[in-house]
């Protein structure tokens, strides 16, 4: 029984060990960016969103549709949301914005990207994990809280 006890506390600390130093791992490196004029597409795990490529049946998220009404104040709006949510920016232009969210049990980083397409007058998002296959949906309800919330915060402007 001892025995069992000490095996089962070794594999608890091991099992946490390796936790963290995937969170750290995942503390090096950026977003992908813009790639042909799109964002990146999701690698081949479960978490990854992207708005982007509804080919990737798998990962894909609609997008929002911008109104009129709102574009011009459209980049401030949405840093302010995301800030709110805890991301903290590490890039942006025009009509591009990338920002990361670290966990905060073990420290993994997750990358969000947003491109505004006023061509299309679609907001496009991409949320990606940074390390690890599975995120237990947590990128896909980041997006769509910021929807949410976006949707909410235009509702009350106009």
């Amino acid at each position: 029984m001892k025995i069992t006890l000490i095996i089962i506390s070794v594999l608890i600390i091991f099992v946490i060990v390796f936790l963290f130093s995937k969170g750290i791992n995942s503390r090096t490196g950026i977003a992908p960016g813009i790639i042909d004029g799109m964002l990146s597409q999701c690698p081949n795990k479960p978490n990854c969103v992207c708005s982007e490529r509804e080919e990737e049946s798998a990962h894909y998220i609609e997008p929002v549709i911008i109104s009129p009404d709102n574009a011009a104040d459209l980049i401030p709006l949405i840093k302010s949301i995301i800030t709110e949510m805890g991301g903290v920016l590490q890039s942006e232009n025009e009509y591009y914005l990338a920002y990361h969210f670290t966990s905060a049990i073990f420290g993994f980083v997750d990358d969000f990207e947003i491109r505004i397409d006023s061509k299309q007058k679609l907001i496009h998002f991409r949320s990606a994990s940074r390390v690890g296959t599975s995120d237990l949906g947590v990128n896909k309800n980041r997006v769509e809280l910021l929807k949410k919330l976006y949707k909410e915060k235009v509702l009350t402007t106009i």
